[in-house]
């Protein structure tokens, strides 16, 4: 199972209890469901719990009965139509239109004034045009209808309440949609849904463990690669002293970090300190090696300079 549809089952497990919040529900439903305008009232829908919750709720909220629904334990698309041009009437009217006008589907404020109807309503957007995305893999909620204005009108509500959410129109659809993980979590919590919101939090919690190891770890390597370039220069560098027979001429302290780093060319510079006895301070040890470093160099600048000399081309005089 999706994780949208854990979430619409987690909230179909809420009770359909005061009239208002029903209606305010039932209304989000309806404008965010397949088809409402003032013939026809037609949702769709693949899930079986939200398909049983639909009939209480529709009666709860209109007193009324869907003229055509889908049996129960039916598998594929449930149907749930109303046609009947009384019942149209009694929904068109409770939720404030004109019955008489065109339906031009818009939020009717007034529906949604109370906090309690203000969730119900995003609850039932949420039940026909809500998907959101696992969040293991990335943050997204979107809520989707074919009504412009409705769509607009959620966006002021969603603001209202705290949830500054982004729009975008995609084919004939119009779709408002979340992707902050604390807006996700947050929205969740609201309309009713508060496991989906620890679960959008606890993969958020995993992720960004995961991430952080990860920099550790990347951070580990460039250390280690770091550690062993440097002990391949003060090796390279102590080869190049031997082959000059300058180690002999190094001072007792320089010569005992030599026989060490050659003993133990693997060790980090923390590491190497302790094997002194006694044990050096990392900064006295990374003082010796640069010491090191800055003979062998000397050795080498001497070296390219006699070269230069030999090849210099005689100056025979006129």
């Amino acid at each position: 199972m999706s994780f949208s549809y854990d979430t619409k089952n987690e909230l179909c497990h809420l009770n359909v209890q005061k009239v208002c919040c029903a209606r305010a529900e039932a209304y989000g439903i309806l404008l965010y469901c397949n088809t409402f305008n003032s013939t026809e009232v037609r949702i769709v829908t693949e899930n079986p719990n939200f398909a049983t919750r639909l009939p209480k709720l529709f009666q709860r909220a209109f007193g009324l009965r869907f003229d055509r629904q889908s049996e129960p334990g039916q598998q594929g698309k449930l149907v749930f139509q109303i046609t009947e041009g009384k019942k149209l009437d009694r929904i068109i009217n409770t939720l404030g239109y004109d019955p008489r006008q065109n339906l031009v589907l818009h939020i009717n404020f007034a529906m949604v004034e109370e906090p309690c109807c203000r969730a119900a309503f995003l609850r039932g957007v949420f039940f026909a045009g809500g998907s959101i995305t696992d969040p293991l893999k990335r943050y997204h909620l979107e809520l989707t209808t074919s009504h412009l204005q409705a769509s607009r009108e959620l966006g002021v509500l969603l603001r209202e309440s705290g949830y500054p959410p982004k729009s975008i129109s995609r084919n004939a659809s119009f779709v408002t949609y979340f992707k902050q993980s604390d807006q996700i979590e947050d929205f969740l919590t609201l309309i009713g849904a508060p496991v989906a919101a620890m679960n959008v939090m606890t993969a958020k919690m995993e992720k960004d463990l995961r991430n952080s190891v990860n920099r550790q770890l990347n951070c580990d390597s460039a250390n280690v690669d770091k550690a062993i370039s440097a002990a391949m220069e003060q090796m390279e560098a102590i080869r190049r002293l031997r082959e000059a027979e300058k180690l002999e001429d190094l001072p007792d302290k320089l010569k005992e970090t030599v026989l060490l780093r050659e003993k133990y060319p693997e060790l980090t510079l923390a590491e190497l300190a302790r094997e002194f006895d006694p044990p050096v301070t990392k900064s006295c040890l990374n003082h010796r090696l640069r010491k090191i470093l800055e003979l062998a160099k000397g050795i080498e600048s001497n070296t390219t300079s006699q070269e230069e000399q030999e090849n210099e081309p005689l100056q025979i005089g006129k």
